[in-house]
């Protein structure tokens, strides 16, 4: 019980520590950050179109297209894609897929250097490893993160207009106004706000693992599993709790019209 909450204090102090560089001396690091966010587009733009097109049109589409056709109701499908998608699996798909793809590449090639004593070479150079190698991966990750989000919102709500619409006999003109009568600004900023902290998290925890991966190649494997379950459980944890402040704080974003 003891080890997960030293990770948990340390995992947070790597955070403060990346934050307090970042804001102390903004320069230096953002040319490899704009080569890691290319690098993070060109791996994750595809399976982000197409999870979220996909859960858009199977989820929220398809189960709640038949549960409004029941009721007669299916032209106002579009505010069920709104709290569905925009609000939850859109965030939620984005963040699976790049610490899926990304973190775990992260996880690796910082767990890699370690156990070859790159890292531990770089500290004897008196280079600080973190504001090198962690902190241009975290800034890249969290921004490429909420960039993505813009992908998954329109194609969530593009699958779910492709089951509205031919199968279950939506109009396109009462989907969309029906979907943009309920949004609010704070949807879209929320969700934006929400992905940008995924990213935050899922790129903090995966550096945490890799840079403390032990045991050889082995080590790193494991490194690499903990830290995406570690990243999973983290968002879902931090969803519940920025979910619940969001629609406590604006309670009109309850009210479907």
């Amino acid at each position: 019980m003891q080890r997960p909450l030293v990770e948990a204090g340390e995992i947070v102090q790597l955070l403060t520590r990346v934050l307090w560089l970042a804001v102390r001396h903004p320069f230096g690091y953002w040319g490899e950050v704009r080569d890691l966010m290319f690098e993070t587009l060109r791996r994750c733009w595809l399976p982000v179109i197409i999870s979220t097109t996909a859960l858009g049109f199977a989820g929220p589409g398809m189960q709640g297209g038949s549960l409004y056709s029941v009721l007669g109701i299916p032209d106002r499908l579009g505010s069920f894609l709104l709290m569905a998608s925009v609000r939850e699996f859109a965030p939620w798909i984005d963040a699976m897929i790049v610490a899926g793809v990304m973190g775990t590449a992260i996880a690796a090639d910082l767990g890699a250097r370690r156990i070859r004593e790159e890292i531990d070479a770089m500290e004897v150079l008196g280079v600080d490893p973190v504001r090198t190698l962690v902190l241009p991966r975290i800034v890249a990750v969290t921004l490429m993160t909420g960039l993505l989000e813009v992908f998954a919102l329109v194609c969530g709500v593009i699958g779910g207009y492709i089951a509205a619409v031919p199968i279950f006999g939506a109009t396109g003109a009462a989907f969309i106004g029906n979907f943009w009568s309920n949004a609010t600004t704070t949807d879209m900023w929320g969700s934006i706000v929400k992905t940008l902290a995924f990213g935050l998290i899922l790129s903090v925890v995966c550096c945490y693992k890799g840079l403390n991966a032990q045991g050889g190649p082995i080590g790193v494997g494991r490194a690499v599993n903990q830290a995406v379950v570690i990243s999973f459980a983290s968002i879902w944890i931090f969803n519940y709790v920025y979910t619940s402040a969001l629609l406590g704080l604006n309670p009109d974003m309850q009210v479907f019209k």
